[in-house]
């Protein structure tokens, strides 16, 4: 479960007022690389966007084909950011620690929501954590219908559900796998997508589908599931509020990973580029790409990871 706490943004905050905008201390230039997370391409290319207006004379490439992919760009130097939708694991962390005498740093950049996608047309009201499992996972039957989900409707009822989610590629199935699921392996019957709109355009185009996602994915065309923790409990919604309180259950934090040697002061470069990621107009990229920002007090927490002093 995410809980913010009470230091976090309010009910009616977009970003918080204490993050400054972004000026730059000085003009940058040279090659900017991030490999990582599909989830957050569209966010790190927001943020590039913006870096360029600053800094025209720094090229940015921005890959991401799934949070697995950082940890090796960053252990074999290929990149200078590696964005992830997860944590790194144990024995990720345990490589980059032998290859370079220290932990990477994880910054924790925004704040998403992994939403549950139906078919606009599907009736189904909530689920909890335990029917997810039951329905992705294969600790529940090998075929359900809607009925078995709780949809009422006799005209769903005997409807069977058909699966749709990330591939293992990505952060987002293994946070799911681990939250959802239980740790439980996926239903072979789950079609696997290497993007996060694909699953997306998988349930807008079957109504029997239901899917996982970042909430950033959104379309006309589908519906985001409220959720539970338990069965018979109120089922909360994929709002920000909902993430900031820890009611909503699939909310977590979206990380950028870098290679920082505490004992060398940060390169140019990379030090404007995370001070625009917590400025206003970096969280407000957030905000654009559909997730939710981070506080003033985690923005200056993150820049005092990486030897930065925060200066509000």
């Amino acid at each position: 479960m995410l809980t913010i706490g009470a230091t976090a943004l309010g009910d009616d905050v977009r970003v918080d007022p204490e993050l400054p905008a972004y000026a730059p201390s000085r003009v940058v230039g040279g090659n900017l690389r991030s490999v990582g997370s599909d989830t957050m391409l569209n966010l790190v290319s927001l943020w590039s966007g913006r870096f360029r207006e600053a800094h025209p004379a720094v090229r940015v490439q921005v890959e991401g084909k799934g949070s697995s992919t950082a940890p090796p760009a960053l252990l074999e130097t290929q990149a200078q950011l590696g964005p992830m939708s997860r944590e790194m694991g144990e024995e990720e962390v345990d490589q980059f620690v032998e290859r370079f005498g220290f932990e990477p740093a994880a910054l924790r950049v925004a704040i998403d929501c992994i939403a549950i996608y139906v078919n606009k047309d599907n009736p189904v009201e909530s689920l909890s954590l335990d029917q997810l499992e039951r329905i992705f996972s294969v600790s529940g039957p090998e075929k359900m219908t809607w009925g078995d989900a709780g949809v009422t409707d006799p005209a769903w009822r005997q409807k069977p559900i058909t699966l749709t989610g990330r591939n293992s590629a990505s952060g987002t199935y293994m946070f799911f796998k681990k939250i959802a699921c239980g740790g439980n392996d996926y239903k072979p019957t789950v079609q696997e997508n290497p993007g996060s709109s694909g699953v997306v355009n998988a349930v807008s185009r079957d109504p029997l589908a239901i899917g996982y996602s970042g909430i950033g994915y959104r379309t006309p065309d589908v519906r985001l599931v409220p959720l539970s923790f338990e069965s018979g409990e109120t089922a909360a919604p994929a709002t920000m509020d909902a993430a900031y309180s820890g009611d909503y259950p699939l909310a977590r934090f979206l990380y950028v990973y870098m290679n920082v040697d505490k004992r060398v002061a940060l390169d140019p470069l990379r030090e404007e580029f995370v001070r625009l990621i917590y400025s206003r107009e970096g969280q407000e990229a957030v905000l654009k790409d559909g997730s939710f920002p981070v506080s003033a007090t985690i923005a200056r927490k993150e820049l005092e990871r990486v030897g930065l002093k925060p200066g509000f």
